[in-house]
């Protein structure tokens, strides 16, 4: 009994601070049945984020007068399917001190999507932790399908293949560890996707934490740089940035625009990425248009890879149906064709070069 009234005394004091320094407890939810075919093999599958990502998180802000404001961040991965939580990495590195446990659940739950604390005012926001590499906005802000399921940008997914250790937790296509960022011309404690009207731009350093005596020890270190405009309709934005490896630097650039027409939204990107010497194109058109209580999404996206030609042109179409304001249910299709040896394959099937690929996605997602 005693233990139940400190604990009660305890959620009471910390209601208290909440209030008071305005935190917000949110997660989105997303499931969907996803079926993949390649000439290799098919495989069907219940995934989470098929449209949004899932996560848990935490946020908060703290007025400090002045005009000056103290903020912070926790936003953890989920794998609604099975339960398990996101896998991190500490150096941004796929090897060496503080590499991921990437075994599927081991890990726990790990606020691997963005942890950060920062200081905000009028001078824009400077932030400390793990968080989106800026580069990395230009994918998801200018793609009708962002960069969840069966229709993302052809010119995304095949970038992360030729990085190799890029994508997923070991290393910087998408976020990066121990970061430093500024930013300008956004709110407070805000995406770098969220940028206000006019000019901002976000500037990032992180760090591999290597000794100086290592062999490796500039691996994992890296830079970026995203600047936009926004003017009503019009939204453009250039990103850049480039990774540290003795066996070659991640380096990539992309361009983004977007304009609202009310009836559609027109949508186009350009992407080059290098591994080493090795160097990739990418492209994609989209548009999205509401009808009825939903969203049309449609998209044409390629990419090549210049050492090998290696090509790969993919097609998406979507509709998402709102439930409500926080509930909405989605299906997707997608296709893929191959040329010169290049053997993408979605939704998890394994395909066979210069072969095509199709899949899908119904699902649905429930934000709280």
């Amino acid at each position: 009994m005693k233990k139940s009234l400190i604990a009660l005394a305890v959620l009471a004091a910390s209601g208290t601070s909440f209030a008071q320094s305005s935190v917000t407890v949110w997660g989105i939810v997303d499931a969907a049945v996803s079926r993949g075919n390649g000439d290799v093999n098919s495989v069907t599958r219940l995934v989470g984020s098929g449209i949004s990502s899932s996560q848990l998180g935490f946020r908060g802000t703290e007025d400090l007068g002045g005009g000056m404001k103290a903020n912070f961040w926790l936003e953890a991965g989920l794998q609604n399917d099975n339960g398990a939580g996101g896998g991190t990495t500490t150096n941004n590195q796929a090897s060496g001190a503080g590499t991921a446990s990437t075994a599927l659940g081991s890990q726990g739950l790990t606020f691997n999507r963005r942890s950060t604390v920062s200081l905000s005012g009028g001078f824009g926001e400077i932030r400390l932790g793990r968080d989106y590499t800026p580069h990395f906005w230009n994918w998801t802000v200018y793609d009708p399908f962002g960069t969840n399921g069966v229709g993302t940008n052809r010119a995304m997914l095949s970038s992360v293949a030729l990085g190799g250790t890029t994508g997923g937790t070991t290393g910087t296509s998408v976020r990066a560890s121990n970061s430093v960022t500024y930013l300008f011309n956004h709110g407070a404690n805000a995406t770098y996707a969220s940028g206000n009207q006019g000019l901002h731009a976000a500037v990032q350093m992180y760090y591999g934490e290597n000794l100086s005596n290592s062999a490796t020890n500039k691996d994992g270190d890296g830079s970026g740089i995203r600047v936009g405009y926004n003017a009503g309709p019009l939204s453009v934005a250039v990103g850049t940035g480039q990774t540290k490896f003795a066996a070659g630097n991640l380096k990539m650039t992309n361009f983004g625009g977007a304009y609202d027409m009310g009836v559609a939204r027109l949508i186009g990107q350009i992407t080059r990425d290098q591994l080493g010497t090795v160097k990739g194109d990418g492209m994609l058109v989209g548009v999205t248009a509401p009808m009825g209580a939903g969203l049309v999404r449609a998209s044409y996206s390629t990419y090549e890879n210049k050492a090998t030609t290696a090509e790969t042109k993919q097609m998406a179409v979507g509709y998402v149906h709102n439930l409500s304001k926080r509930t909405r249910a989605y299906v997707t299709y997608a296709s893929v064709d191959n040329s010169n040896g290049a053997n993408a394959a979605l939704g998890g099937a394994t395909g066979v070069a210069n072969k095509g690929s199709t899949g899908f996605d119904i699902g649905m997602t429930h934000a709280f």
